[in-house]
């Protein structure tokens, strides 16, 4: 009876490990695109439980690793953008709240991030969660953002990328990152409602765009919490590419323990796991995102 040859035998595993060894590779050598002016985002998706703040968190730490000028604004209450990158937000500390009661500038309270030099980051304290009432009596009270962010230009114009990580409701806070950006970034999570969930999406930016943004609109969509071995996530995938071909970015971000395990040691994927695939994905989702907004700028 012939013996197997082992050494040229191939099995799905090793197929993975030679595939995620030739992305690293490729990875490690790249260079990242920067866009020629500020480019404001919003992070958003009505339906919570989609990996936004993760997304903003780990793609923020990507572009200012690849050599872009970021600032990530955490306009949520709970803070976990904060967290996440190892940002102190407890109350006392300057942070996005008094930024837009007008305390004190973007500028003043933004914080340099210990994930890459290039990074600065507006913290969130509960505070903010009544910022909600002081806004509501202010004047233009939809372009408080808008109006602190071109102060902050000012003040750092070499910014490449503005990341806003938005709350899941549709509220003043969300509506003024609406009301700054250039474009939506949506995270959306590879399941049977996501596309629900981005119809109310669309239908909020149509609204902003009439009244408060003309410019507003989704710039790029990513998948998460993909599973390639389900029927689900590639159909989910289909779907979304079919309505929106230019937006959806050509990576997926997988599932995976290590990405649920990084905030609880106040870091980003890069410092818990660097050569993992998680981080490979948003490294290389980041990637193209750089490529996107040079090209948007350039026109």
């Amino acid at each position: 009876m012939k013996g197997r040859n082992v050494a040229t035998s191939k099995t799905p595993l090793a197929d993975e490990l030679s595939a995620t060894a030739k992305l690293r590779a490729e990875l490690d050598s790249a260079v990242f695109a920067k866009p020629s002016r500020p480019v404001v985002l919003a992070v958003a998706n009505q339906k919570g439980g989609v990996g936004k703040t993760t997304s903003t968190v780990n793609v923020a730490v990507a572009l200012a690793q690849g050599g872009l000028n970021v600032l990530v604004i955490d306009s949520d209450p709970q803070g976990n953008c904060s967290t996440a990158l190892g940002i102190e937000h407890h109350t006392g500390i300057d942070s996005t709240y008094e930024a837009l009661i007008g305390e004190k500038t973007l500028a003043e309270v933004t914080l340099p991030c210990a994930e890459a030099p290039t990074l600065r980051v507006c913290p969130a304290t509960i505070d903010l969660s009544g910022a909600e009432l002081d806004l509501s009596a202010k004047e233009r009270r939809e372009f408080v953002l808008a109006t602190a962010l071109e102060e902050y230009f000012a003040s750092y114009p070499e910014t490449h990328v503005v990341l806003i990580d938005c709350p899941p409701s549709l509220g003043l806070l969300t509506i003024n990152a609406f009301a700054a950006a250039d474009q939506v970034f949506v995270p959306i999570q590879a399941e049977y409602y996501a596309l629900e969930g981005l119809g109310m999406l669309l239908n909020t930016i149509n609204k902003i765009r009439d009244f408060l943004n003309p410019k507003l609109e989704i710039g790029s969509i990513l998948l998460t919490m993909f599973d390639k071995r389900t029927n689900l996530a590639t159909e989910v995938g289909k779907e979304i590419y079919q309505y929106f071909p230019q937006q959806l970015l050509g990576t997926a971000i997988p599932r995976s323990v290590k990405l649920s395990e990084a905030p609880s040691f106040g870091t980003s994927i890069f410092s818990h796991d660097p050569r993992g695939i998680a981080a490979l994905s948003y490294k290389k989702a980041a990637l193209e995102l750089a490529d996107r907004l040079a090209t948007a700028t350039a026109n």
